[in-house]
């Protein structure tokens, strides 16, 4: 068995585990599974600081932004795709699948979305029903400002769907202090739950929307709508996955509990890319780093495989590839979650070090030591 020091998933709790093999009831029929259910989206709603609803939906992460799309998408709605990473470009596909317009605002992939661009952007268009924001870019490990974002979005009158799965609970994040209609997070990442569920939360003037379009929605298993009055009519719209909820809402107790856990991040986050640029190994971006996860470039003469391959059978330890125009390129440590242990980095990068060096890279210093002398 692998240590996953991956972008996610993620290392799960002892607790999340054992909440999962609790014995189950039937989610459909027991008037007391909606009440822990609805007990669990508010613990959600508490947790971005917003009275709006949120929803847990049995699937990963990428249901819900799906579900976003096909909930807010006529045919023919221009939506701006806001692009500057490979997750904020795949809204493209969700966009064209349910019959809408993309409008690419593409920016460079090595920093953050810069808002004074966006708004000029804006002034020449904003003709948009919606715009599509990633928080944290995964493959890139870019950080957007989506709360500025969404305010500037606003002002144009766009809403906005934000995919924060690999930000929220490693980053702070306050929906009160957003115009964000549609938030999209996932039980894998900074979380620590197993993969499997979607959770969104969505604001009234998206559930106006859906409830005001001309056409109906597109899809059943991506309808959020179906969610709205689950409570009131004590029916869901498909039998809820309950094991994985068990272990969730143990997960977001654990979050809850946890006070020290957006500075635990940030530290982290910040000794690891000291320690990686130390050692003469180059970050793929040039600013706006996400605490989440930290991309290296791939060192010359060697290549991804034979790095990821060695710190696995080597030394037990799974770090994350990339994919799309950044295959082969770089390699992620996600330090979020359970994996944003103090102990945990120090390990990967003693490895990280040792393997660099067999395969004949020069690693300028001992980046575990640099490590540690930076927490």
């Amino acid at each position: 068995m692998y240590k996953i020091m991956t972008a996610g998933p993620t290392r799960v709790r002892e607790n999340v585990r054992l909440a999962r093999s609790m014995e189950c009831t039937n989610p459909d029929l027991d008037l007391e599974f909606y009440d822990f259910y609805r007990e669990t989206c508010q613990l959600f709603s508490k947790a971005m600081n917003t009275e709006n609803e949120a929803f847990i939906m049995g699937g990963e992460g990428i249901l819900g932004l799906e579900a976003a799309c096909a909930s807010l998408i006529e045919p023919g709605d221009r939506v701006l795709v806001i692009d500057n990473g490979i997750f904020g470009k795949g809204f493209e596909g969700f966009v064209n699948i349910y019959g809408g317009i993309p409008v690419l605002f593409t920016t460079d992939y090595h920093r953050p979305v810069n808002v004074n661009d966006l708004r000029t952007f804006l002034e020449k268009d904003s003709d948009f029903k919606f715009a599509t924001v990633v928080h944290c870019d995964t493959p890139s490990g870019v950080l957007n400002d989506v709360q500025e974002i969404s305010k500037i979005l606003d002002e144009y009158g766009i809403m906005s769907v934000v995919d924060s799965v690999a930000g929220m609970f490693g980053e702070p994040l306050d929906l009160s202090d957003s115009k964000i209609d549609i938030l999209c997070g996932g039980s894998q990442k900074a979380l620590s739950a197993p993969p499997g569920l979607t959770m969104v939360w969505v604001s009234e003037r998206a559930f106006d929307v859906m409830e005001k379009r001309k056409t109906p929605i597109a899809g059943y298993y991506t309808n959020i709508l179906v969610f709205k009055d689950y409570y009131k009519n004590k029916w869901f719209p498909y039998t809820m996955p309950i094991s994985d909820i068990n272990g969730l809402r143990v997960a977001i107790e654990n979050y809850l509990e946890d006070k020290d856990i957006f500075h635990r991040h940030k530290v982290i986050a910040n000794a690891t890319r000291i320690a990686l640029t130390e050692g003469g190994i180059s970050l793929y971006l040039e600013e706006g780093w996400s605490n989440t996860v930290t991309v290296f470039n791939v060192p010359e003469k060697v290549t991804d495989k034979d790095i990821l391959d060695s710190m696995c059978k080597e030394h037990g330890i799974m770090i994350s590839g990339c994919f799309d125009v950044l295959a082969g390129k770089v390699l992620r440590i996600g330090h979020m979650g359970e994996n944003c242990t103090e102990s945990g980095v120090a390990e990967t990068l003693e490895a990280l070090g040792k393997t660099l060096e067999k395969l004949g890279v020069a690693v300028e210093k001992d980046m575990k030591e640099v490590f540690l002398k930076n927490i």
